[in-house]
């Protein structure tokens, strides 16, 4: 019974750091990423699309992107969900495709990024006591004797300090990747 608990309390801090490690991605480190515009949603005939709906992102070179829509009526709309997305990016519109050239990041940018980490860091991690405050709220429902509910809030606890640890292992790594020029 109180393995249900524990297990299911697993499951939710595994989902909590597969967002966060999906999120982290999206951060770019000076080198052209597709993945960094997941996050970008164009207006489509009125309805808000993520641009990977709308076009085809490649990486031609090494620091460039290279977007190609589906529709070129949608060009000028996706050239502003760029602008507006705070990425630092600038479109270049040829009216065929739209490109865009990953500017070297300066130290501050750098540190921004690395700010933005951070908190992503903290979001996960708030993610995993909202995990341990649910588990720990099943077992009361149980009521298990006193000795089996000790046990499952140490292994809950347990788990906790597990998650932290990979979320704080995955900042470092991150961190030194932006930092690094």
């Amino acid at each position: 019974m109180n393995n249900e608990v524990v297990s299911l309390v697993k499951e939710k801090m595994d989902k909590a750091i597969e967002a966060y490690m999906g999120r982290i991605k999206t951060v770019r480190a000076g080198r052209a990423n597709p993945s960094s515009l997941d996050g970008v949603m164009a207006s489509y005939y009125g309805v808000m699309t993520p641009l990977k709906q709308l076009a085809t992102i490649s990486v031609p070179e090494a620091t460039q992107l290279l977007i190609k829509p589906f529709d070129k009526g949608c060009l000028k709309d996706i050239e502003k969900a760029i602008f507006e997305s705070n990425l630092g990016y600038t479109p270049n519109n040829d009216g065929e495709s739209i490109r865009i050239v990953i500017p070297p990041l300066t130290e501050e940018r750098r540190k921004e990024l690395t700010k933005q980490v951070k908190a992503m860091a903290e979001d996960a991690k708030v993610s995993v006591r909202n995990a341990r405050h649910d588990g720990l709220d099943e077992a009361k429902k149980q009521e298990l004797p006193e000795d089996e509910q000790k046990l499952v809030e140490k292994n809950i606890q347990d788990l906790v300090n597990e998650y932290n640890k990979k979320i704080e292992d995955i900042l470092k790594e991150k961190e030194q990747e932006l930092l690094t020029v």
